[in-house]
């Protein structure tokens, strides 16, 4: 998923508002499902498993010529596509050849797979992060990609946060920087707390990615990774960039209490990144997919590479330190 933790995702329907068409998607998790809405010049599909699947985020843009597309082999989800006028598949190889892009919200080791015979198809891909849970699985996806890839990454992509980004970090040069995302997701009612590949990942696997895709663009690739762990699935991370720039990270979905912080600091002073709470996750899913219709973005596939490996260096260096 491409929200934080701890943060419910909004159920809702397809709406026109005036010269728009807000899609929120909400369909009901299938071991095999898939949903998918269209708002511009290309047939979007989305597997949706799972239980995060219920809440899936939408995304708002002018509506433009297209064929919609819904696939789920469900009862449901030929409910769902009759209600708005859209075609339902049964068959992942004829619901690939009949869209132009595939939008997936499934678990990362699911979406590694089943990414495959869309990138081989030549097919656009918008994708969660993290991109894969094994380096071998992400290279295999990314060595299939024909054609223009984006991660959803929620915190870069939001219309704010990432005009922040823009005009207080990126292109200057800094010596160091500190992120901190800690929440707990398994209490009553969060969607978050029932998904399987989180609890069993925790997280280093869920928010970890937020983190990198905070530190990769502005220090660089990273050359070397320390990590020890805390308690329960808190993990910290010392890293060293290309650019000379060293940055900690400190990763929990079940701290007592939540902290999301984003800090650099160089001779040009401290940069604090502002407060995520209102993030705006239709504007950035929004943003996601504009940036695959331009056809290019820092937060592709082999940007979600590089966060793979270094979150499994990460896992490694965490396991040698027990």
């Amino acid at each position: 998923m491409g929200a934080g933790p701890g943060q419910q995702r909004p159920e809702g329907e397809c709406a026109k508002d005036g010269g728009e068409l807000r899609v929120d998607h909400a369909v009901e998790a299938k071991p095999f499902g898939v949903e998918s809405a269209s708002c511009s010049a290309s047939d979007w599909w989305e597997p949706a498993t799972g239980p995060t699947s219920r809440t899936r985020q939408g995304s708002r843009l002018t509506r433009r010529q297209s064929s919609w597309a819904s696939g789920v082999a469900t009862r449901q989800a030929a409910a769902l596509a009759a209600k708005h006028g859209v075609r339902a598949f049964a068959d992942l190889d004829e619901l690939i050849a009949a869209v132009d892009a595939v939008a997936f919200s499934v678990p990362p080791d699911v979406q590694a797979e089943l990414a495959l015979p869309a990138a081989e198809a030549g097919k656009s891909l918008l994708l969660e992060k993290p991109l894969a849970l094994s380096v071998e699985a992400a290279e295999r996806l990314v060595d299939a990609v024909r054609a223009p890839t984006v991660v959803f990454f929620t915190f870069r992509l939001d219309p704010g946060l990432a005009a922040w980004y823009r005009d207080e970090v990126d292109g200057r040069s800094w010596d160091g920087a500190s992120v901190l995302y800690l929440a707990s997701i398994f209490e009553p009612g969060n969607p978050f707390g029932h998904s399987p590949w989180r609890r069993e990942q925790g997280g280093l696997w869920d928010v970890g990615p937020h983190a990198l895709s905070a530190l990769l663009p502005a220090l660089g690739k990273v050359e070397r990774v320390e990590a020890v762990r805390g308690p329960r699935d808190e993990v910290h991370l010392a890293l060293t960039h290309e650019s000379g720039a060293a940055s900690s990270v400190a990763l929990s979905l079940t701290a007592p209490a939540g902290v999301s912080e984003v800090v650099f600091w160089g001779a040009e002073g401290l940069a604090r990144r502002p407060d995520s709470a209102d993030v705006d996750r239709i504007a950035a899913y929004g943003g996601a997919i504009d940036a695959l219709l331009v056809g290019h973005t820092t937060f592709d596939a082999s940007f979600g590479l590089e966060v793979v490996r270094v979150l499994a260096a990460a896992e490694s260096a965490a396991g040698h330190s027990q």
